[in-house]
């Protein structure tokens, strides 16, 4: 029989318009695989069977008459437990929020895969508030990798990144505020895009601000068109989205990069020390774009570390987010985050604009620079996945999840469009993401550029193998 946790969302589709096999049967396979690898893993904060298999049963129904609701109409979906989910508490990793209430409204993005038919598996795994680069809180522990559960998933949608590799579900809803979709992704082995800021619409607003992005966690590029396309549309309850995209995204996949300029910063101009392992995956395929006929030229964006910037922006964010909570909830908080939250709020208005002051800056070089190129290629990430548990790896030096992260949040200050795409292995078989960055608005580009490392076969890696996938 044929594996349906194997099968993109496009190829579920195809299956479902042939009659090849129905939705009921893809949202059984997604629910067992679900089950299966949540005690090794903990991908999953909550898991809604019986509400996923009537979802699909009606779904069902409507690929027999013909008349399938929308783009993704059966599809399995997992929501990173950050997005309001109706029916379902959101608990964002936090022992300080109680399930109690009436948990009677979606985010908008969860809204428009409602009404395109989708089939919502559950809801992800998240650290408190989503606030750290790695997957762990109080609430839910601590979220594995699927290639060595000795190691960590990688933060902050780790929950939402795990599932994907694993079989449970092939589309997924994170969010990333300074590299969460594309960290985990570059974990897991999976594809991630951070949208253009404002291009999928976010409600409640998050208190991280305009650093905040919702995007697709999927298995290829072509899947992650497909979701963009459902939940990139305005929603009037988000004061700052933008307009209704120019043409669908899934339609834009097939240019190539022939003619493309392809700036190539292996380093950020020798900022960033590069694990060798990732640095020879990233330049083989950065090789490969240019055999695809791209003109890529080594070129470094014009900015040194906005570290300092981001971590008043974030931390300020993370006061304001437990702000109300009082002395006894603090005491349960996870005391890295208590620690930030700490630093957050003893920072002035002036600090903050001078933090914003910064990240204009670096808008403006950012700007230019992609006058001259239409792409910018980096690794995701200087390392592979390290030790599960932990914030940052033994022996880095490093304290907060920034010190490893330097390629993934400058791009949130810059709200543009940046996508971590699987490009190899290192030596002990842990996944190496690619990063592609592109001008605002050009989300376009970036899942151009990235199919068509889909369709050289130059990205995509073989799907962990332990005994939790099988």
């Amino acid at each position: 029989m044929q594996d349906l946790t194997g099968l993109t969302a496009v190829q579920l589709v195809e299956g479902y318009r042939k009659g090849e096999f129905s939705p009921v049967e893809a949202t059984r396979a997604a629910l067992e695989r679900a089950e299966r690898i949540q005690p090794e893993v903990t991908a999953f904060v909550r898991l809604t069977g019986e509400e996923a298999l009537a979802q699909a049963r009606a779904s069902a129904d409507r690929w027999r008459r013909g008349e399938p609701c929308g783009a993704v109409d059966g599809v399995p979906v997992t929501v990173k437990d950050i997005l309001l989910t109706r029916g379902a508490p959101t608990l964002k990793g936090s022992r300080t929020i109680s399930e109690s209430g009436t948990w009677d409204e979606d985010a908008p993005s969860v809204a428009r895969l409602r009404e395109q038919g989708a089939v919502f598996l559950g809801k992800t795994t998240t650290p408190e508030f989503g606030w750290k680069g790695v997957t762990d809180s109080p609430l839910s522990g601590v979220t594995r990798n699927p290639y060595d559960p000795t190691r960590t998933a990688g933060g902050s949608s780790g929950g939402a990144a795990a599932a994907v590799a694993l079989g449970a579900g092939p589309l997924a809803l994170g969010t990333d505020g300074g590299g969460s979709v594309r960290i985990p992704a570059a974990f897991c082995g999976i594809f991630a895009l951070k949208p253009t800021y404002g291009r999928v619409p976010l409600y409640p607003a998050s208190a991280f601000g305009t650093l905040a992005h919702v995007g697709p966690m999927t298995r290829d590029a072509a899947d992650a068109a497909l979701l963009l396309d459902v939940i990139g549309v305005p929603d009037s309850r988000d004061w700052s989205a933008l307009g209704p995209a120019a043409g669908p995204y899934t339609a834009a996949l097939a240019g190539g990069v022939r003619g493309l300029r392809v700036a190539y910063s292996p380093s950020l101009g020798g900022q960033v020390a590069v694990q060798p392992g990732v640095a020879a995956a990233v330049r083989r395929a950065v090789e490969r774009l240019a055999g695809l006929g791209a003109y890529v030229t080594e070129a470094d964006p014009d900015f040194t570390d906005p570290v300092d910037a981001f971590h008043t922006l974030w931390f300020s964010g993370a006061a304001r987010v437990t702000q109300h909570l009082g002395p006894h909830q603090r005491e349960v908080l996870d005391p890295g985050l208590r620690e930030i939250c700490g630093r957050g709020a003893r920072m002035s208005a002036l600090d903050y604009l001078a933090a914003v002051d910064v990240r204009m800056d670096l808008g403006r070089r950012m700007g230019r620079f992609h006058d001259s190129y239409d792409l910018l290629v980096t690794p995701a990430l200087p390392i592979t996945a390290f030790e599960a548990g932990t914030e940052v790896p033994k022996g880095s030096g490093h304290h907060r999840w920034t010190g490893w992260t330097p390629f993934t949040y400058p791009f949130n200050m810059t709200q543009q469009p940046a996508a971590s795409v699987p490009v190899g292995t290192d030596g002990d078989g842990l996944p190496v993401g690619l990063q592609i960055v592109a001008a605002r608005h050009r989300d376009d580009l970036v899942l151009r550029a990235a199919h068509a490392l889909y369709e050289a076969e130059a990205a995509g890696i073989r799907p962990p193998v332990a005994a939790h996938a099988r």
